[in-house]
């Protein structure tokens, strides 16, 4: 008996079955080369063509632009690339995108390897989610073995909301990271958009940080947060913008014109930091004329006669340094203390000067916090740091005691007191009470110290003491009719030549020298020279407690 049923055909594919059958155009080779580079063009190509249209629009570069400008030519080698992030949240599973707003990888800069990574503010607003983390962590983790510099570029609007603690978690996994490579490799941020909320936290743990000017923000919480909650009215700009963070907070180290400028600036950093802390900075071949040129003597008539004058400290600075150049740090910031990076006969060095052009050149809290972190950021690296001293005492006022000049003005001297690498100070002029102390003196571990003929190394200045020495002995001139001011200024001459002068501080041997001015680059090139052998031992410890 035949059988009504008609026989079977193939059986119509099921999802489960297209899932495990290979598709026929990945049949051979050539198909899946192709694929692949289909896969390529998905991730990098057409995405960077949508990308460039919504941020050239706002003025911004791509994040894959910013990579390129950064790095050498055809250097970067991404890691990643096609990596989605896994949440079902909120309608997530159907803006799976290739590379989930960032990317991450490895290039040169001038031929040194670094590691980097970009954040895409087109794909999610470059908000962090758990993949995205990864990616970055990763990273992380690769510079850190490597020993080669971080530079991390933000432009995202902080944790991811729709994958909840998943991506919020990937913080902590970066903030670790960061403290785990703190003073091992070198880490710059790149802030060239909105960095938000918990992500702020990640910059604030590298060493060096650049804005881009109007286009760039950092804050905790936002104008509509602050708004709500306390009812003042700010703007972004106002809150957390690049000039912001640049002059009042001190959160940021450059303020750039645009990201053009921004990332100039970052390589122009990377010249004077070494790969990692085991590895000298990089130098150049440049052997220093040891005489004293005309340039030179321009110093020696520099400090005015009246101790009230100010003059440029940079002057000095730019005349010891390679070609007078000084790639200057936070200069918008604490303006009363310069620091910055230079050369000094082709090797790399810090910089740290008080200007008497900005408050007489006193300390106050910002000036000690930036001077400190400058100086432990030196250490760290392997960096000579050469001090130019002219500071008339700590700014007095109910404003920083009550802000803790105590405590935070300590953490300079923690600085020098911690750092073995070789310390040079010079005085031009000033150098009273605590500040002379606080400033790299012999005392607190320098190497060398030198002073002008116009150093004024003393507890404080003529005309103090001597209101206070001789407050009986003016008292009596007054008292009898005589001249009182002429008294004054005859006691603070005889105060002067006694005491506020290099030469007390010399005969103790707490100057090793005092020079002609115009002598300076010279004995700093002399004093560099013979340090460069220079070893340190210290007491093994856990770690410090620096007064934080």
């Amino acid at each position: 008996m035949t059988d009504p049923t008609p026989a079977a055909g193939p059986a119509a594919p099921t999802a489960a079955s297209t899932a495990a059958d290979p598709s026929p155009r990945l049949s051979t080779t050539a198909d899946k080369l192709a694929d692949l580079a289909t896969r390529h063009d998905d991730a990098a190509t057409t995405a960077e063509a949508a990308a460039a249209v919504k941020q050239h629009a706002r003025g911004k570069k791509t994040a894959r632009e910013r990579i390129d400008a950064l790095l050498d030519p055809d250097s970067f080698t991404e890691l990643d690339a096609f990596v989605k992030h896994r949440s079902t949240n909120f309608g997530l599973q159907a803006k799976r995108i290739a590379g989930d707003g960032v990317v991450v990888g490895h290039g040169t800069i001038d031929g040194r390897p670094v590691a980097i990574y970009s954040q895409d503010f087109t794909v999610f607003g470059g908000s962090v989610g758990e993949v995205h983390g990864q990616k970055i962590t990763k990273v992380m983790d690769l510079a850190l073995r490597m020993g080669v510099p971080l530079v991390g570029i933000s432009d995202g609007g902080g944790a991811r909301i729709q994958e909840g603690v998943a991506g919020l978690t990937q913080f902590a996994e970066i903030f670790r990271r960061n403290v785990a490579a703190s003073g091992v490799i070198p880490q710059i941020s790149l802030i060239l958009g909105p960095s938000a909320g918990g992500a702020v936290y990640s910059p604030a743990l590298t060493d060096f940080i650049v804005m881009a000017d109007g286009t760039s923000n950092m804050f905790i919480t936002g104008p509509d947060v602050i708004r709500t909650v306390t009812g003042e009215d700010v703007g972004f700009e106002e809150l957390g913008g690049a000039t912001t963070h640049n002059t009042k907070s001190g959160v940021a180290h450059y303020l750039a014109a645009d990201e053009n400028d921004a990332l100039d600036y970052v390589r122009s950093l990377l010249s004077y930091l070494p790969a990692n802390n085991l590895t000298d900075p990089p130098t150049y071949a440049h052997e220093s004329d040891l005489g004293v040129t005309s340039a030179d003597e321009e110093l020696d008539t520099l400090v005015p006669d009246s101790d009230s004058q100010p003059y440029d400290m940079r002057t000095v600075v730019e005349h010891v340094l390679d070609e007078g150049v000084l790639l200057e740090v936070q200069p918008l910031y604490a303006q009363n203390i310069l620091i910055g990076f230079g050369h000094v006969e082709g090797h790399p060095v810090g910089i740290v000067a008080n200007q008497p052009l900005a408050m007489a050149g006193t300390l106050d809290i910002n000036a000690a916090e930036k001077a400190a972190r400058f100086v432990r950021t030196c250490d760290a690296f392997n960096l000579p740091v050469v001090t130019f001293v002219d500071v008339p005492g700590f700014l007095p006022g109910t404003d920083q005691e009550w802000n803790g000049i105590i405590r935070r003005g300590a953490k300079l001297i923690y600085a020098y007191a911690e750092a073995t690498v070789p310390l040079v100070t010079v005085i031009t002029r000033k150098a009273y009470g605590g500040a002379y102390i606080v400033m790299g003196s012999k005392q607190l571990g320098a190497d060398v110290n030198l002073a002008w003929p116009t150093a004024q190394i003393a507890v404080m200045g003529a005309g103090g003491a001597v209101n206070i020495l001789q407050r009986g002995a003016l008292k009596a001139v007054a008292d009898a009719g005589g001249d009182e001011d002429a008294e004054r200024a005859r006691l603070t001459a005889v105060y002067e030549d006694a005491i506020v002068n290099p030469w007390d501080a010399a005969e103790r041997g707490y100057v090793d020298a005092v020079i002609a001015p115009s002598r300076t680059r010279g004995e700093i090139v002399r004093a560099l020279r013979l340090l460069r052998t220079k070893r340190a031992t210290t007491v093994p410890r856990k770690h410090g407690n620096i007064p934080l």
